[in-house]
């Protein structure tokens, strides 16, 4: 079953990537999906099981959504910053505790951070607190907590 699945996940994952539904790129994905898990030590953790694939994909989307729109938004404040005459920049550090008990979790929560224009995780400590650059501390530190709570809900449905 460890194989199937693992065999299953990667092949979507690969064509996800390549978008390329041809027979050849399809043999292909095949193949490598299937090196990939034989190369896989059998006691490796399951990102997650067959069973919940829809709702993986699901929330999965959902939380893409989420980093898309936190990227549009935070684009749109930088580049109003920065074009500011005045160039109003309160720049500093927060830390934004990341509540999830994943290693992955924390990782992913970070990269969405970092994608954001104008925040940038610069620091993480072993209790899961991250240490983030802001050009606007005012804004961020008011926004902070309840889009990493967004974050957290939709990532420890996913890895937790």
């Amino acid at each position: 079953m460890f194989y199937l699945s693992s065999i299953i996940a990667l092949f979507i994952v690969y064509l996800m990537l390549t978008a390329n539904i041809t027979l050849p790129n399809l043999v292909l994905g095949l193949l490598v999906a299937t090196g990939i898990t034989l190369l896989m030590p059998k006691d490796a953790p399951m990102l997650f099981r067959i069973d919940r694939l829809p709702r993986f994909l699901w929330t999965g989307m959902q939380y893409a959504f989420v980093v898309f729109k936190d990227v549009v938004l935070g684009g749109i404040a930088t580049a109003r910053l920065v074009l500011d005459p005045k160039l109003p920049l309160k720049s500093g550090i927060i830390a934004i505790p990341t509540g999830s008990k994943s290693e992955l979790g924390t990782a992913i929560s970070a990269h969405a951070i970092t994608l954001s224009p104008g925040e940038l995780v610069i620091e993480m400590d072993s209790d899961g607190i991250m240490y983030t650059h802001c050009l606007d501390v005012e804004s961020t530190a008011v926004a902070a907590d309840e889009a990493q709570a967004k974050r957290h809900k939709l990532l420890s449905s996913l890895f937790d």
